[in-house]
């Protein structure tokens, strides 16, 4: 059985029959069964107990779980279990293992430690991932599989030996001469020019760090392609065995991978693990995250992207913490609200990590739903209290989330920010700047990625922003235009489709291959200096806080300038100019999207507050429609809520309208 797309919502869990006792897995699966966990995820670290040496293989172990899953009648997600290879294999094959930058191997005794590239590598999953789906496939318990575990995660660049070689193949795949290579890396600079493919390397270490970034630029984009390969070799070997009906997916989107690809070439859909306590991991983040947990909704639509129906393979359940970071344990009824964040912004499956919690290794402070002895807890009865709550929800499993804003991302801007710090700050400041804002306003939004969706993807949304589209095609230039004529707005932002597909800058007066369908010509632009401060512009009755850039607008070809500067050596420039094209509109603002800037163009441009009419809620209540209308409370205070119409409870069943106060972490979800 399919759990996305079912019509049904359904709990699952994390289990790894490896580290506990045997006579104790009948046990863990009748208590899971009683709490509303109806699915276990197994395998994804157990390489070993299946091939304990080169070519020796022992099947028993699992067959004895799955046996008693079958029993128990409990559905089971089989992994591959490529993430963590064995140690006999890394000590005889050492190049199967990734390396520094510096070119230090890294050696076994964590995780992730080996490469995509290695040949040997490459052979050995392939036997492993075959020889585990020819042997489990046609188990009735099996319902899914996951394909390695969270590609790119901790380790996200590669420059092993056999990935030297595997990127020039990829440059030569993709370049055909080094005449090609030489100008899309604008190599003349600093006698950086290649004459023969030997001389062309992954990045390795420079006098102070900084690589030629259209050479960096492409590596991403290899690790990207080796990755996806990667996976679809063993979904092409998966698909050989497993039953009608049966899934393949992987979980988590990381960096350096174009998960969009990796799902449209050999997944059924994406899962996700959601941590929403990260903001707190003292080691992992050196400040807390303003918005915490709640953060969490503008990584899930990040996966809804990639899939708009998903699942959660890895919900927190307990403290996340290592040997290294630190978080606190989940409060009373924050299970249930980051829970039901997930399945608000697209999970019809939510599994949480763990089941019980390890007491040995180095995630034994990564805590479960159970912690070491394994006896009932807190966290258990609120499982417990989820699982019934899902039950009531009926209308929302296979349903898609609602939102009439759209903001545009990309992967080649994505990686080109990487060696860009112009254009990451500026990314990081508005993709920040619209969650926040669309948050605090109740207006749902979804990323689109302009380099997977056609003309017409654009169509359904109001609004479109598109805040630093740096690199910019014809393609995707095209689909702005067809968006726009036919009746949308279209919201750009500075340092707007000034390089190529190479990252090399345009020569044409900017914001080049948009100049037209913007109406904008810049003669000027800067980086605002720390001793100016914050700019100001006008546009109408209200003030704009222009931060880190602007650029000095004109407005051209009918358009018009909707907003000036009024501060700074260049006050009366144009800071914002709006053009119209067809049946609809497009506005160039010459800065960064601020929350509040963000905010005021939601509310100008009539976006804001979709769902006015039906709730009113304060800024710390997140308001989503998807089937039903979920109401999120992520304050630990109580927060009143107005409804003007009434509404069913689906919770209690019970109808309410008016005033309705929501105590600390309280969530609702009504129907019409």
């Amino acid at each position: 059985m399919n759990l996305i797309g079912e019509h049904r919502l359904s709990l699952g869990v994390c289990y790894y029959p490896e580290h506990w006792q045997e006579d104790e897995w009948e046990k863990d699966l009748q208590r899971m069964l009683e709490n509303g966990i109806r699915t276990v995820r197994i395998a994804e670290f157990a390489w070993n107990r299946i091939e304990p040496e080169e070519g020796v293989f022992d099947y028993s172990f699992f067959d004895r779980f799955l046996d008693v899953a079958e029993k128990a009648g409990m559905q089971v997600i089989f992994c591959t279990p490529t993430a963590t290879p064995p140690a006999w294999l890394t000590k005889k094959y050492p190049e199967v293992l990734n390396a520094t930058m510096e070119g230090v191997v890294y050696q076994h005794g964590f995780r992730r430690h080996y490469n995509y590239n290695s040949p040997k590598y490459q052979e050995l999953s392939r036997r492993i991932v075959g020889r585990i789906a020819a042997h489990y496939a046609s188990r009735p318990c099996i319902v899914g599989w996951q394909i390695d575990n969270e590609f790119n995660c901790e380790v996200a660049e590669f420059y092993s030996d056999c990935d030297v070689a595997a990127f020039r193949e990829f440059l030569k795949k993709k370049y055909g001469t080094l005449d090609a290579l030489n100008k899309a890396w604008g190599t003349v600079f600093w006698n950086q020019t290649y004459t023969a493919w030997d001389e062309v390397d992954v990045p390795r270490a420079t006098p102070t760090g900084r690589v030629n970034p259209h050479r960096k630029l492409d590596f991403y984009r290899f690790i990207s392609d080796s990755a996806c390969r990667f996976a679809k070799i063993q979904s092409d070997i998966l698909r050989r065995y497993v039953k009608k009906g049966d899934f393949i997916t992987t979980n988590g989107i990381f960096g350096n991978l174009d998960s969009h690809r990796m799902t449209e070439e050999s997944l059924d859909f994406m899962m996700y693990d959601s941590y929403p306590n990260f903001s707190y991991c003292h080691g992992l983040y050196h400040k807390e995250d303003p918005t915490k947990d709640r953060n969490w909704s503008k990584h899930l639509s990040e996966v809804r992207s990639i899939s708009p129906l998903f699942g959660i393979m890895e919900q927190q359940s307990g403290a996340n913490g290592s040997m290294e970071m630190m978080a606190p344990v989940p409060r009373p009824g924050q299970m249930t609200l980051w829970t039901m964040q997930s399945i608000a912004h697209g999970a019809d499956f939510v599994s949480y990590f763990r089941w019980r919690t390890a007491t040995m290794g180095t995630e034994m402070y990564w805590h479960g739903i159970l912690d070491y002895s394994g006896r009932d807890n807190r966290r258990l009865a609120e499982v417990k209290e989820i699982s019934e709550k899902l039950d009531c929800m009926k209308g929302v499993a296979g349903s898609r989330y609602e939102a009439k804003v759209a903001v545009l991302r990309d992967y080649d801007n994505s990686w080109n920010g990487q060696a860009d710090v112009w254009q990451r700050k500026l990314d990081e400041t508005s993709i920040w700047g619209l969650f926040q804002a669309c948050q605090y306003t109740h207006t749902p939004y979804d990323y689109v990625y302009i380099d997977h969706c056609g003309k017409k993807e654009l169509d359904p949304y109001q609004v479109v922003f598109y805040p630093h589209g740096a690199i910019l095609t014809k393609e995707r230039a095209e689909i702005l235009r067809h968006y726009v004529e036919q009746g949308g707005t279209l919201v750009l932002g500075c340092r707007t489709a000034f390089k190529d597909i190479h990252g090399i800058c345009v020569t044409d007066p900017l914001p080049g291959l948009l100049r037209e369908l913007a109406g904008v010509d810049i003669p000027e632009y800067t980086v605002v200096a720390p001793d100016t401060g914050v700019v100001k512009a006008k546009w109408g009755d209200t003030e704009l806080d222009t931060m880190l850039f602007n650029d000095q607008l004109t407005a051209v070809d009918g358009a018009e300038v909707a907003a000036e500067y009024t501060d700074g050596y260049y006050r009366g420039a144009g800071a914002l100019v709006c053009n119209h094209a067809g049946e609809g509109s497009v506005y160039y603002y010459g800065s960064v999207f601020t929350a509040d800037v963000a905010q005021i163009f939601l509310e100008k441009l009539g976006a804001a507050e979709p769902y006015a009419k039906m709730i009113e809620a304060p800024e710390e209540v997140e308001v989503a429609v998807r089937g039903c209308l979920f109401v999120l409370n992520y304050s630990g205070e109580e927060k009143v809520i107005t409804l003007h119409q009434k509404l069913r409870n689906v919770y209690t069943g019970k109808e309410e309208t008016g005033a309705q106060t929501l105590s600390g972490y309280e969530t609702r979800v009504y129907e019409s």
